[in-house]
């Protein structure tokens, strides 16, 4: 079962992620205004090393466990997949968003 960016990413967009990822299947777009990452569910291969390295938590094991934000993923995969590359933000750099702690994965 794929992997899934939840809403703890939306407007923060750590990147640490795409580095790390071996088939490329993590792609930024803009979601509800913000910024996003989305992990294309059709070439994630279940590696884990997208949940290591985001210093949010903001990935989950698979749909059922963010079955709301997997549906996203998804949807938004065909058009963020042609998205360029966007910098890596430092892993010590603090969420934009005071609520991003309490969201829960």
């Amino acid at each position: 079962m794929p992997y899934v960016i939840t809403e703890k990413c939306l407007g923060e967009v750590y990147a640490q992620c795409v580095d790390v990822c071996p088939v490329n299947c993590i792609h930024p777009g803009d979601y509800k205004g913000q910024p996003f990452m989305i992990i294309n569910p059709e070439e994630c291969t279940e590696c884990t090393s997208c949940y290591s390295a985001c210093p949010i938590g903001a990935i989950v094991e698979g749909v059922d466990k963010d079955p709301e934000y997997g549906k996203i993923n998804a949807e938004l995969a065909p058009t963020f997949k042609n998205n360029p590359p966007i910098p890596t933000r430092p892993a010590n750099d603090p969420p934009k968003r005071p609520d991003v702690n309490k969201l829960v994965n």
